[in-house]
């Protein structure tokens, strides 16, 4: 299974947004503190900007943050660069004459859904600003 660090590059670029928003904000300083390549940056931060979390200016490299970050939730960020997919995946192709096989998939789904719906209540009370204060630690 490929694992995508969308939310992880994502918090990463509005972080770095606010912390260096006196310095080189171009995509490709973003991307090398992120390890990545500026076309990721700018997709991620298409994403950001289509959700009123980043404003930026074309042919400018000069992003702001939209909102402050105390009114950012890692969830607003989760919601803006469409993570679709479910948190936990069950394994779709069970023996469906076994008593395990044939009744695991539903039983799960209904304990991961409630799983990530536990998860998605507490990415809303985390705030990019409890990130950056704690990068800044």
């Amino acid at each position: 299974m490929r694992v995508s660090y969308k939310l992880s590059d994502a918090i990463h670029i509005l972080a770095y947004v606010e912390i260096f928003k006196q310095h080189d904000l171009s995509s490709k300083a973003i991307a090398a503190s992120i390890g990545s390549n500026a076309s990721v940056v700018r997709n991620l931060m298409l994403d950001l900007r289509a959700a009123n979390l980043l404003t930026t200016h074309q042919g400018i490299a000069a992003p702001e943050l939209a909102k402050s970050p105390n009114d950012i939730s890692i969830y607003d960020v989760y919601c803006a660069i469409n993570m679709k997919h479910k948190l936990l995946h069950i394994d779709p192709k069970t023996n469906p004459n076994c008593l395990v096989g044939g009744h695991i998939q539903d039983t799960l789904n209904q304990f991961y859904d409630d799983i990530e719906t536990a998860a998605h209540d507490q990415m809303k009370t985390i705030s990019l600003a409890h990130v950056i204060q704690d990068i800044l630690k």
